[in-house]
């Protein structure tokens, strides 16, 4: 790792409007770029928005909005994933950007780490949606928990409730991650109905993750807004409460950048405001917490514990023979009948 400034994002997407965010996108990263940010990092499932329907009544109330968000979901390969490597390239910074990852008539939370020349360095599915995630997306399957080389050091990213599953965590600090992206959605539903999906413990859970890999970690966290709620909640002041049970107004926004041995490096925004949080970020408090708790080094007792990890990619057919393609036969070729 080099010396380099940091950006984290706190902001709401254009809502169920994927190429829009991506413009959106690519304002906040211009924005970051001028201020000498060389890596930026945006929250769980920003393109299109996070599908917060699935935590305000049953899942067949939402079977709806699914058409739409599954259209504005993108594709690994596709036009957008494109625009997104230009972003990076013509302003010269790396990004991590979490999305819905749309792959034939299914649906992942993703995030994407492309360099600062327009590479995609990983791709990655988050393991394990967490409860009603799973009426909408699948399952990752290990093959791309990993931690990458970038112009900026070793990177690496997960998604929000990851970061308190310990093997998903420890899998990570093994590859000696250095600065790491931590994607969360917003702290806003059911906030204080259910403590733990507010911002005390789901900041505190960045907050371990630095002190536990000894690394820098950028929380970006997205915004409930107004356009989400009314596409959401509608006329219900029940579901509105729902959705941020503090206020039922735009809010559910604590990104935060920590340093390795946990404390906060900026100042957070208000919860309802828009912005990006900046940090420089130094490698000699990389050595000095490594140097205290390295777990993947002298702290570590692989004698005592040792996690395995399956990096097979799985997928639900398995060619033995041939090529599995059909070479198609043009009408002026083929045997008259």
């Amino acid at each position: 790792m080099k010396p380099f400034k940091a950006a984290c994002v706190q902001a709401a997407p254009v809502f169920l409007n994927l190429d829009a965010s991506i413009e959106k996108a690519g304002g906040l990263t211009a924005e970051a770029a001028r201020a000498g940010a060389k890596l930026i990092a945006f929250p769980e499932t920003w393109l299109p928005g996070y599908p917060w329907w699935i935590w305000t009544g049953a899942p067949a109330e939402g079977v709806g909005f699914l058409p739409e968000y599954h259209e504005n979901s993108m594709a690994a390969g596709s036009p957008q994933m494109k625009r997104l490597q230009q972003i990076c390239h013509d302003n010269a910074i790396t990004m991590v950007m979490g999305y819905s990852e749309r792959a034939g008539g299914s649906r992942y939370m993703s995030q994407v780490i492309i360099g600062e020349d327009g590479t995609i360095l990983l791709n990655r599915r988050k393991l394990k949606p967490t409860h009603v995630e799973r009426t909408i997306f699948g399952e990752g399957d290990g093959s791309d928990l990993m931690v990458v080389d970038s112009e900026i050091g070793r990177l690496g990213a997960l998604n929000c409730w990851e970061h308190v599953q310990p093997l998903v965590k420890m899998s990570m600090y093994a590859q000696h991650e250095e600065v790491h992206v931590a994607g969360w959605p917003s702290f806003c539903v059911y906030r204080d109905l259910a403590y733990a999906l507010g911002p005390e413990v789901n900041n505190a859970a960045s907050q371990v993750y630095a002190v536990e890999g000894s690394c820098y970690v950028l929380a970006a966290c997205a915004i409930v807004s107004q356009e989400m709620i009314d596409r959401v909640a509608g006329d219900s002041a029940e579901k509105a409460h729902l959705l941020n049970p503090r206020t039922s107004k735009p809010g559910g926004g604590f990104a935060q950048i920590f340093g390795p041995d946990g404390r906060p490096l900026c100042e957070p925004l208000a919860e309802d405001e828009e912005g990006i949080l900046y940090a420089d970020l130094d490698p000699a408090m990389l050595a000095i917490a490594k140097g205290a708790a390295d777990p993947a080094g002298h702290y570590a007792r692989p004698d005592v514990l040792k996690l395995v990890v399956n990096r097979e990619k799985r997928n639900v057919m398995e060619e033995r023979n041939g090529t599995g393609a059909f070479t198609p036969v043009p009408y002026e070729d083929a045997a008259e009948v």
